[in-house]
């Protein structure tokens, strides 16, 4: 099961930004070149709703769909990253807060579909004489510094009117921060599967706060370079097409497109299905709303200018001028109008 969630470096991603800056930048052509007989190349890394790029392939989605895809695992998410931010692939699967900081840096990027939101899979785990968050005022919570789940974290004091300065935050990363509550040496620990449910189960812990309670907060996207989407657009709606045929498939099929995702997460099925329990994966209606307008977390626009806030305030980020350039809703509403 630890082969099923990305891990979220938002700091070594700080870090290629900086390498990439001192090297002039990345250079702008993509992997795709101008010629659409090559492949879209497309990064995938360890979580859930990524390996259904896979029940894509193989399923021939992209066959019927006539469009030449090339799949790229990535088994550490951030060099997933570091791929895209440099034009070695075409697009790859990550999340709007990842994206935020390679913009900032004047690296085009785009947002063309919601693979999934993280929906419980991110959770504030305590010790169990802990009622609310409130009552984790002046007490030691671990998580890391810059991630989505320390994002979580700080959500969740401010909804209970509370600031990170009225905890004791210890910056950890989750690897460590679970069996560091397991052991006692944390009052709680925001955690992502499976560390969430071995710290609530071999912890005796309980889950306060979860992104259940902050729907949107956690988006995971497919993100393009620019460069792609200008010269081939006519083959991304077709991906984004036939990533849809791939969920409508996985609803007739489910025990047989877990099993087959299961085999490439390296897990057993009942374990994947764990993971799938905890993400909500997103239909063509889900993404139309998430490209839409609002003042609340279930807008990826709204999503991004807090999340960016929350950056630029641990000097991870730039300021980033226009965030409507970073979502591009074209291929959803052409896939929603069919």
């Amino acid at each position: 099961m630890n082969k099923i969630k990305r891990t979220v470096t938002i700091l070594m991603l700080a870090a290629i930004i900086a390498a990439l800056a001192g090297c002039g930048g990345p250079k702008e052509e993509s992997s795709s070149g101008g010629g659409s007989d090559k492949p879209i190349t497309i990064a995938l890394s360890p979580w859930p709703g990524w390996f259904f790029w896979y029940l894509v392939e193989e399923k021939g989605f992209f066959e019927k769909h006539d469009v030449n895809v090339k799949l790229e695992w990535f088994p550490v998410y951030s060099d997933s990253l570091q791929a895209l931010a440099t034009g070695k692939v075409d697009a790859n699967s990550q999340t709007l807060s990842d994206t935020l900081a390679p913009v900032s840096k004047g690296i085009g990027l785009k947002a063309v579909l919601v693979n999934d939101n993280s929906f419980g899979g991110d959770a504030i785990v305590s010790k169990p004489e802990f009622s609310s968050i409130a009552d984790l005022k002046g007490k030691t919570i671990a998580t890391e510094l810059g991630t989505v789940d320390h994002l979580l974290l700080l959500t969740a004091l401010d909804k209970n009117g509370l600031k990170e300065s009225d905890v004791n935050y210890v910056n950890m990363t989750v690897n460590d921060a679970g069996p560091a509550f397991i052991s006692g040496k944390t009052d709680a620990s925001v955690l992502w599967e499976p560390f969430q449910t071995t710290a609530v189960k071999e912890g005796k812990g309980k889950v306060l706060f979860s992104s259940k309670d902050t729907p949107g907060l956690i988006p995971d996207l497919l993100v393009f370079r620019d460069s792609v989407i200008k010269d081939r657009p006519a083959d991304i709606q077709k991906v984004v097409d036939a990533w849809f045929d791939a969920l409508d498939y996985f609803q007739d099929h489910q025990d047989e497109a877990i099993e087959l995702m299961a085999k490439h997460a390296e897990t057993s099925p009942e374990d994947f299905k764990l993971g799938l329990d905890s993400i909500k994966l997103f239909t063509v209606e889900d993404n139309i709303n998430a490209f839409g307008k609002r003042d609340d977390y279930t807008s990826l626009r709204y999503t991004a200018e807090k999340t960016a806030d929350f950056l630029k305030n641990l000097d991870m980020v730039d300021d980033i001028d226009d965030f409507d350039a970073i979502l591009d809703s074209q291929f959803i509403e052409a896939t929603a109008k069919r």
